[in-house]
């Protein structure tokens, strides 16, 4: 199994991104799946959840109203829209997939996402 992040990178405040998590070797739309962080010197946070079945989303208070969670499960990929960045969300950002039933769980390795100006 492997879970593949790209999209990240220098960004200025006030400016966008997008993060791409390509799946392989598990049934994609069996996982729920979710965006995490971690900033230098601060515990793992989790950022944005969408469900497998029903496609229900949940976001952190920090990021409301300026991320957005997707996934295409044709293409085995979950995305992250993120707008409006604040120098606040400069971490690296890393892809979890977990099935409810078996409790399989699955990490991707991470994709910085700096912004400054």
């Amino acid at each position: 199994v492997q879970l593949v992040e790209s999209g990240g990178g220098l960004v200025q405040p006030g400016g966008s991104l997008r993060l791409s998590c390509a799946a392989s070797g598990l049934i994609f739309s069996l996982y729920d799946m979710s965006w995490y962080r971690q900033a230098p010197g601060k515990e793992r946070e989790v950022v944005a959840t969408i469900t497998s079945v029903g496609g229900s989303l949940n976001y952190a208070d920090s990021v409301k109203g300026r991320f957005t969670i997707s996934r295409d499960n044709a293409k085995n990929t979950v995305y992250l829209q993120m707008n409006r960045l604040k120098p606040d969300d400069t971490a690296v950002y890393s892809c979890n997939g977990r099935q409810r039933i078996l409790g399989t769980v699955y990490w991707g390795q991470g994709t910085q996402v700096t912004v400054s100006s």
